[in-house]
């Protein structure tokens, strides 16, 4: 007797594809799967050998493609690059006009452009979708944002929508308790069409960029805890269990109290104490920070959080460094409650200021591409699944339901009120840092982006000026209008002045 087909493949079973082939089996769908060392695949199947959807593993690329309904919607979770156009060139041959790939990896949003183009020549359509949430997400509903052809989503939004997290669109918290076979049923799906080409995976490439600010503002609140108060990781980890009771309700501080007050089970020290302080990274905070810099948006932040790890990763440098370049004694007697508590402030106002870089970026580049990206579903379906989820993504959402067209987040009126409440304590912590030499890069740049922004006149003038000086580069006058220019024609330096 012979099976029934899938509704949906993929291709690809590492940890993101298995987990992700496990919640659509959850949810109701027949799901073919193919990887190319077939033991994965064998292993995989015999280990889930009941699901409510059922799964059926393939051994070769031709009985995968004709294991599914047409038409063939197939997943592609793989490493992102030639792993991604190598998988794409195997399924072509097998394919009918019609049949739709979806790339789910983390894709530049340039390469999605092109293999869309490529595959509409070929009459296949393309999805490239960011899937957000990391392995637990995949598993039991992760972010899901998808861009490229709008009528080949509509064919996948059941399954999208089935599969993503759910969240109470009231008070926008994440919907939890799903297990395996067992998934959350009601809420609002966090997934939504995000636009043409490759606007699913520009998207989740800001998502990351905003993930990169967000992390290393949490790890500097702890350096400051720690370095300037002298704390425990353990007092550290009861701080972060209370700030996630606030408005920094978030699963990045969530996540940060349990791993401060995690032990090593080797030595029995805080956990934390024991990991080499050397990040690692993707890639995708930079492709965010260069593509800031080829658009002219300020993103600041963003990039001050890549150049942490790129500094963190010269371990030994730094070592050497630490013994030849000294710095002011750590010196604090005030209150420490009530550092803690600016602590708290500074960090919740370098979040809001990365966020509007973020958006800020994604607003600039919908001209470029020509989409029309909707901010406000962008805010509603981070708010649950992904890593940057958080309780204030709600405002997000809200300030955008307000004020489509809203320029930056920082003039949205909530945004205002809260930095305008916050931002005494906010000097006060990057005060104290740089009195006492603890490096806060991603502070310092939030602060300085939040005092440029809000100020009329910058000394850009006196910079114009250079630039004709010595390059008749131009300028614009203050009692003209904008767009004319004009030269002066400077004496040589050190001559006297032009007459007026």
């Amino acid at each position: 007797m012979s099976l029934p087909q899938s509704d949906i493949g993929l291709v690809g079973l590492a940890v993101m594809g298995q987990n992700l082939a496990l919640n659509i089996a959850d949810h109701g769908f027949r799901i073919s799967v193919y990887n190319r060392t077939t033991v994965t695949m064998e292993k995989f199947v015999a280990a889930h050998p009941s699901t409510p959807g059922g799964l059926d593993g393939q051994a070769t690329i031709e009985g995968f493609v004709a294991s599914l309904k047409r038409p063939r919607k197939i997943i592609i979770l793989v490493k992102a690059g030639a792993g991604t156009d190598a998988v794409i060139d195997s399924l072509v041959p097998h394919l009918e006009e019609g049949d739709i790939i979806i790339d789910g990896g983390n894709a530049l949003w340039t390469d999605t452009i092109r293999r869309e183009k490529d595959l509409k020549a070929k009459g296949l359509r393309f999805i490239g979708s960011g899937v957000s949430g990391g392995e637990e997400g995949a598993r039991f509903g992760p972010s899901l944002m998808p861009g490229g052809d709008k009528a080949a989503f509509e064919e996948i939004r059941p399954i999208w929508e089935a599969i993503a997290a759910k969240v109470d669109d009231k008070t926008g918290k994440p919907l939890e308790g799903a297990t395996p076979g067992h998934p959350i049923v009601g809420g609002v799906p966090c997934t939504t069409y995000i636009g043409p080409n490759g606007a699913g995976h520009y998207v989740k490439m800001v998502h990351n960029g905003i993930e990169y600010g967000d992390m290393q503002m949490i790890c500097e609140a702890f350096a400051l805890m720690k370095n300037l108060l002298g704390m425990s990781a353990e007092e550290c980890a009861a701080v972060f269990k209370t700030w996630n009771t606030g408005v920094l309700d978030s699963f990045l501080i969530e996540i940060t109290a349990d791993i401060l007050a995690q032990k090593d089970p080797v030595t029995g020290k805080a956990f934390v104490d024991i990991v080499l302080d050397t990040a690692g990274q993707k890639g995708t905070g930079k492709w965010t920070s260069t593509n800031a810099l080829d658009m002219g948006v300020p993103a600041p932040t963003v990039a001050e959080a890549v150049f942490a790890r790129y500094l963190s990763a010269v371990k030994e440098e730094r070592v050497n460094a630490s013994k030849l370049l000294k710095g002011p004694a750590v010196s604090f007697t005030g209150d420490k409650q009530a550092m803690i508590d600016a602590i708290h402030d500074a960090l919740y106002c370098s979040k809001i200021c990365a966020y509007a870089q973020g958006f800020q970026l994604m607003r600039t580049a919908q001209v470029d591409y020509k989409w029309d990206l909707p901010f406000g579903e962008i805010a509603k379906i981070f708010r649950g699944g992904c890593i940057i989820r958080a309780r204030f993504l709600q405002k997000i959402t809200e300030a955008y339901q307000h004020n489509h067209d809203l320029v930056n987040l920082l003039l949205d009126p909530f945004f205002t009120s809260e930095l305008d409440r916050c931002q005494t304590n906010w000097r006060k912590v990057v005060a104290a840092a740089a009195t006492n030499g603890v490096a806060t890069p991603t502070f310092f740049s939030a602060l300085s982006y939040f005092d440029a922004y809000r100020t009329e006149t910058l000394p850009a003038n006196l910079l114009q000026a250079q630039r004709d000086f010595f390059g008749a580069h131009t300028y614009e006058r203050t009692d003209s209008p904008r767009g004319k220019f004009f030269h002066l024609d400077w004496p040589e330096p050190g001559r006297p002045q032009l007459e007026v």
